[in-house]
């Protein structure tokens, strides 16, 4: 459906649209004119070491200079008592009855807490961060006499900083009038194509002819009257998600809403519209992508209810909200290219501009690496904020972890993992446009990116790809294949010494549990089990489980266990084993080689994120999540398509059939066919 039909759809019903949308207005403002603004204050404590164990060496006095591991722990403990409702209590007879928020200070090494209080007034929410660090002191005073800890071996605390001049909020408040006036207009957009679509099945029950256009077709012209489809669409997405920086999004949305999921919802609206309008409908065989978004959507929906049925900080709340963003989103992604690619050509094109993007990003990071800079931050989009603040180059050795147009040198590493696979699928097929070197040099940049990462997922999601598709190549492209890695291993180490080493230096290190950053989170591990006692089931809700609140999970796993409960880790599961199920069915239904190497392809890039998705939290990287989800749709569409042509086959083949004999005995030649007798019927007419 082209842009000039859906505005004509909303011109015949505007007597719907026009007062939604005047409705929608209204109560934006209303509700901008009504909430008051919220503020917010914030200060800083640091735990001392006792007088006595300051005394000894090696800090000889000086309790600022030992502020090492137990006092991490003891920080700890005074935070989730702080958090406690006995402390909440407490501090309403005080006077504190706004939010308050005790935690860790953000990459703090040592103990120091950060306190905030976030309120409707400014004098009053000033009052009360000086009360609630106060408080703070109090508790923990009253902790060790508790224990009976002499009083030369009390661990101390101190303002670092002090009650700081709050500070607004507005963004909370915008992010209530922009969620009331896109729920409107959405909601008009949605109802004038439902309702054309019942008018045009009435009419059509009454016999009536349809309506016939202005001005045929084909003289149209220009960009509104311009036929779209659904590869045009997801191309548009592809730009924005691969070279947009992934920390850049639209402020009112949060992280979940960089230009890349805004489009994506706009070509969810853009289908719907379609949908209804009778111009698409889904192709046979391809149910089994769409099926497991909707076992995802029921985890997410649960988990919602779930956080709404507990006392959720606001914050979480507004988590929650963000996490059914990203799920309409990424169920955008997977209908478009389920439902709404009806040529097989289109999907051909859409994979190889996806790789081929890919391979550019990929370039992006070859620059990041040897200049000792990530170029994403020289980026500035007007309107875009940076989601993830603070975001540097990460070193490791001596090297510079690229991380191109990524939030994180891990997210660049895995979407280069899952695309690798259809590089070299496309770079084997004969049948591709362009000659040998233009086909290879794709797969050769991103292949020869991963390592440039310095990262263990990187290097993993390779070894995943190499052990899925090289075992199913014939013996002398094996073989070949065995030695151009070899060469290239040979020529890192070369061109770039030290790398090799590096990376084997990761490996051992994790493997004799001496690596600081594996042990960090396991640790993690150990902490996170509580929340999942709390709510096996449903979790906490999806999206709520920051890092703001909480802390890194470092594993999608272990995170979406805490947020969505069993549930939500049996739908992530089915996610990942219905790409394994799609790349199975395509390489079993193929009938030339191209399509069995695409069906390898995809069953390489399910288990590559079912496996990497244990070393980061990959959902909430919005390259990762959009380049997975819209590979696990054109699996299914590709599936579609083979199933059609194999019971197109099969039917062509009981069609142009012989027809069999109706009698199987054999047909006597005329000369000697028997001769009834004529006296046989008076004889049989003379028996008694």
């Amino acid at each position: 459906m082209s842009l000039a039909e859906i505005l004509a759809t909303l011109r015949r019903w505007w007597y719907l649209m026009v007062p939604i949308c005047v409705f929608s207005l209204l109560a934006g403002g209303y509700l901008y004119r009504t909430v008051p603004v919220s503020y917010s204050s914030e200060s800083s404590i640091s735990l001392l070491d006792s007088t006595g164990v300051a005394r000894l060496a090696p800090t000889f006095g000086n309790p600022i200079a030992n502020a090492g591991g137990p006092l991490i722990v003891t920080a700890d403990v005074l935070i989730r008592t702080l958090q406690s409702a006995d402390a909440a209590h407490s501090l309403q007879e005080l006077g504190v009855t706004d939010t308050y928020k005790v935690g860790f200070a953000v990459d703090a090494p040592g103990p120091l807490l950060t306190l905030s209080v976030t309120g409707v007034g400014r004098t009053r929410v000033l009052d009360e961060t000086a009360t609630l660090t106060r408080f703070a002191g109090q508790q923990l005073r009253a902790l060790q006499l508790q224990a009976g800890v002499p009083a030369a071996y009390q661990v101390q605390s101190t303002p670092v900083v002090l009650p700081q001049a709050p500070v607004s909020q507005l963004k909370t408040k915008v992010q209530d009038v922009a969620g009331t006036i896109i729920v409107g207009f959405t909601g008009g957009f949605l109802l004038c194509f439902l309702v054309d679509a019942v008018a045009r099945a009435r009419r059509a029950r009454r016999g009536e002819p349809r309506a016939p256009a202005a001005v045929p077709a084909q003289r149209r012209r220009g960009l509104l009257h311009r036929p779209l489809d659904a590869t045009a669409v997801l191309t548009v997405y592809l730009y924005l998600a691969l070279f947009i920086p992934s920390n850049l999004a639209v402020p009112a949305l949060g992280g979940v809403g960089t230009p890349a999921n805004v489009f994506a919802l706009l070509g969810l609206l853009w289908f719907l519209a379609s949908w209804l309008g009778g111009r698409i409908t889904a192709p046979a065989g391809t149910r089994s992508a769409r099926l497991a978004m909707c076992v995802l959507a029921t985890a997410v929906l649960l988990s919602y209810i779930a956080d709404a049925a507990r006392d959720s900080s606001h914050e979480e709340q507004l988590g929650a909200d963000r996490g059914v963003i990203a799920l309409l989103a990424w169920v955008g992604l997977v209908v478009l290219t389920t439902a709404g690619i009806q040529d097989r050509a289109r999907l051909e094109v859409l994979m190889r501009r996806l790789v081929l993007i890919g391979a550019v990003v990929a370039a992006i990071g070859y620059y990041d690496f040897f200049s000792g800079t990530n170029i994403a931050d020289s980026i500035q989009i007007p309107g875009l904020h940076a989601s993830v603040s603070g975001v540097e180059a990460m070193a490791r050795g001596d090297f510079v972890r690229p991380r191109s147009t990524t939030a994180q040198p891990l997210e660049f590493g895995g979407m280069l993992a899952i695309l690798l696979p259809f590089a070299i699928q496309q770079a084997l097929d004969p049948n591709r446009p362009g000659g040998r070197v233009r086909r290879w040099v794709p797969a050769a940049v991103i292949a020869g990116a991963l390592p440039l990462t310095v990262s263990r997922t990187s290097i993993i999601g390779v070894a995943l790809v190499l052990l899925i598709m090289v075992p199913r190549w014939k013996p002398q492209r094996r073989w070949t294949a065995i030695g151009v890695l070899l060469g290239a291993v040979a020529a890192f180490k070369v061109i770039i010494p030290g790398l090799i080493g590096t990376l084997t230096n990761l490996f051992s290190s994790f493997l004799s549990n001496s690596d600081s950053s594996t042990q960090t989170r396991t640790v993690k591990y150990a902490e996170i089990i509580p929340y999942l006692e709390q709510r096996p089931l449903f979790g906490r809700g999806f999206g709520t489980f920051t890092p703001d609140l909480y802390f890194f999970t470092d594993n999608q796993w272990m995170l979406i266990a805490a947020e969505m409960g069993a549930l939500g880790v049996a739908a992530l599961l089915w996610l990942c084993f219905t790409g394994i199920h799609q790349g199975g069915a395509i390489r079993r239904l193929a009938r030339t080689d191209a399509d069995r190497e695409l069906g390898q392809a995809y069953l390489a890039t399910a288990v590559v994120t079912l496996v990497i998705s244990a070393t980061f939290d990959a959902l909430s990287f919005p390259m990762f999540a959009g380049i997975f989800f819209v590979t696990l749709g054109t699996g299914g569409s590709h599936l579609g398509f083979l199933r059609r042509e194999a019971a197109a086959e099969r039917a062509a083949a009981s069609t142009t059939a012989p027809e069999p004999e109706p009698v199987s005995r054999p047909v006597s030649p005329p000369v000697s066919a028997p001769v009834p007798q004529p006296a046989s019927k008076p004889v049989l007419e003379a028996t008694p």
